[in-house]
Order: structure tokens, then sequence, then C-alpha cells
């Protein structure tokens, strides 16, 4: 399996464009309790900061995904990289609360955008062979920013307090500059661009099951994730007390479980196919949740975490992949976003609702995390089967066969 120049720096700018969009995400999970403080209020409160971010980026993703489909995935990658560095940037000036939400509910647009441009940019690019690892690694990208952030919130917090921890989060607009200098575009884009498609509509409404049933796993998918990721930093503090330190050095340690899994289990799709693949990592995450949510010491904390992030992201592996697959080919920019992406609105009240459920059983996060992880593990289970499976299908002649 030869790979070109090119091929190779469309999987790096993809894999950093999420890496990055993610990392600027996960800042603000470390700091809940400090922007609370400085603004007066309580905790939940800012934590629908997080629910607006994630119910604004459907919006992000058919804005970004449509400008791609029409433009190419290049410029629109670069226009998208640019946009939430510097709306992360401006959160750190923000003068209180009303104008903080505002300014995340802003960042969730340009955050929806990313990952279905970069993601149909890259699996249309790459040999179909290396479909299912690079989906591993695009996916792992998500826990490379959260990795950083982690590394940041551990080393950095002290010394530049919450907001110091946002302006670093323009950092990643130095990425569009390696995009326009490396990175080609499509080939499966140039081809479409030859001729007239149908519009979104149509095309959805022609595949109508599909789309909704999309959107169901997608939903089921998000809640796995957000679900044991956005209020474990505040677990650990809240509910275990730990100093940032301990908190840095878990979070790590559930990061580095996430690359893990999500490497070995998008690699495991290209044997076994997508569908068993997703099935098994999904249902990994039963036997794990005792010492994920339970345990006590900061050891078995960190096992439990590592062990739960190699079933979630495992099985989320598969998903840059499998969602590009059975995608309509006329819209595979804006298709996997956005149903992603609706997946995300339909599961953004989780960390609203985890806080609260927490608060109300007396800080006790550790339960209200098992409740919701131990649910849809079980559900994605159930519903995965039902799914289509294209592993290996050629995206550039399926354009082609279209133009002709």
């Amino acid at each position: 399996m030869s790979w070109t120049r090119e091929q190779k720096n469309v999987t790096i700018a993809a894999y950093l464009g999420w890496t990055l969009d993610a990392f600027d995400f996960f800042l603000m999970v470390f700091v809940l309790k400090d922007i609370a403080t400085e603004f007066n209020t309580q905790i939940p409160a800012v934590a629908f900061a997080i629910t607006i971010t994630l119910a604004m980026r459907p919006l992000g993703a058919l804005i970004f995904g449509r400008l791609a489909d029409k433009f190419g995935r290049r410029p629109t990658l670069m226009v998208n990289i640019a946009c939430y560095s510097l709306l992360e940037l401006l959160t750190g000036f923000s003068p209180n609360l009303t104008t903080f939400i505002v300014l995340r509910a802003l960042f969730g647009v340009a955050m929806g955008g990313e990952w279905g441009v970069g993601s149909a940019l890259t699996m249309e690019t790459i040999p179909p062979k290396a479909r299912g690892i690079v989906s591993g690694l695009l996916q792992a990208g998500y826990p490379s920013g959260y990795l950083l952030a982690s590394i940041v919130f551990g080393v950095l917090y002290q010394y530049i307090g919450w907001r110091g921890m946002f302006f670093v989060g323009v950092l990643p607009a130095l990425l569009v500059l390696y995009v326009r200098a490396h990175v080609p575009e499509s080939p499966a884009w140039k081809e479409m661009e030859k001729r007239a498609r149908p519009s979104l509509l149509s095309t959805l409404k022609h595949n109508l099951g599909l789309s909704i049933y999309a959107i169901v796993l997608m939903t089921a998918f998000n809640f796995f994730s957000h679900g044991t990721q956005d209020l474990y930093p505040t677990f650990l503090r809240e509910q275990h007390h730990f100093d940032p330190h301990t908190v840095s050095l878990i979070t790590i340690t559930l990061n580095i479980g996430a690359i893990v899994g999500g490497i070995f289990f998008g690699s495991l799709s290209e044997k076994i196919g997508r569908r068993k693949t997703i099935f098994i990592s999904a249902l990994i995450a039963l036997p794990v949740l005792p010492l994920w949510a339970f345990s006590s010491g900061a050891m078995l904390l960190a096992l439990g975490a590592f062990l739960m992030q190699i079933s979630v992201q495992g099985a989320w592996g598969v998903i840059p992949v499998h969602l590009n697959e059975i995608s309509p080919d006329e819209v595979r920019a804006t298709f996997p976003g956005l149903v992603y992406q609706l997946g995300n609105l339909l599961a953004s009240v989780n960390a609203t609702m985890q806080a609260s459920l927490a608060v109300t059983h007396g800080q006790n996060y550790g339960m209200a995390m098992a409740i919701v992880a131990g649910t849809v593990a079980v559900v994605i289970a159930v519903l995965i089967p039902f799914s289509r499976e294209r592993r290996g299908i050629d995206m550039t002649q399926a354009a082609k066969q279209m133009t002709g």
C-alpha cells in the first residue's frame, strides 16, 4: 500500500484539525469550577456552556459541510480552523457569564464544521485499504486534544488561570498555514464538481431511512463519549477531592486509553468489518463500569478510566470511515458531519443532566456517569447490526459513475 506525499499531508492535517478543535473544547471542562466562582454562580450554570457548544455543532456541520460540498474541502477547512481558534481566544476575554455562553455557542458552530469536512477530505484522498486505521487515527484526534488540554491544565493552569487557558487556544490557527502549503483538494470532490448535484434536501429525502437511523445511532454514540468524558474531571475534583495534578494525570491516562482504543479497533474493522468491531468494543464498557465509576484510589480510578476509554473510543474509532462509506456520494462533506452533530444536539443535555443528577444525590457523579454509560453501551450494541456494511467502497470511482 503506497502512499503519496499529498495523502500523508491530508491525513496529518485532518488529524491535527480535529485534535486542536477538541483541545479548544476540552480546555473548558477543567475550569468549570473557576468560571463558576468568578461569575458568582453554580457549576451546572457554567456546564450549560458545554451543552450550548454541543447543541450548536449541527449548525456548523451544515454550514461548513455545504460550503465544502460547493467550494471544495480544502478552502473550507482553512476558514473553519481560523474561526474556532479566534472564538477560543475571545472566550478568554469574557466579562460575564452571558458573554461567555454566547461565545461558546459561536465556538460550537465553528467546532461542528471541522469533523465532517476533514473526514470527507481524508477518506476521499487516501487508499481504500488504509481507511480503517486512518479512521481510528482521525478519531484519536479527539482524545489527543483532551490529552493536550490535560497537559496544559497540569502544567500551565497555576500560572495562567482559567482565562489564560483560552488564550492558549488560539494556537491552532497556525495549522491554516500548513493546510494552505501542503494539502491538495480531494480527487472525489474534483470529479463531482464537474456536474450538477441534487440539493441536500432531496438527497436526504431520498435517503430518509438511512438519515434517521444514522442520527439515532450518533445520539447513542455521543451519550457514550460525553457521558464518560465531560464530567470526569469534575467527578475527580468534587467527589474525590483530588488536586489538579492528580486530575491531570488520571485524565492523561484515560486519553492514552482512548487513543489506543481508536487506532486498534479502527484497524481491526479493516479485517472483521465495521459493524462487528463497533459491537465488540461497545460491550467492553459493561464489565469495566464498576472499576471506572465506583472504585476509590487514584490508581484504580485511572485503570478504570483507561479501560473505559479503550471501549468508548474503540467504538468511535470506526465511525469516521463507517459514516463516510454509508454516506450518499453527493453530500459526503455534509452527511456524516450533520448526522454526527445532530446526534450531538440530542445528547447535548448530558452534562447538565449528569451534573444535576449528581448534585441531587449528594455529589455522586460516579453513579450519574455509570447510569448513562451502561445504558448507551447496550443501545449501541443493539443498533449497530442494523447498519449497512460498505467496507472499502471506491469513492472516486463512485463519483465518476455519478458524473457519467
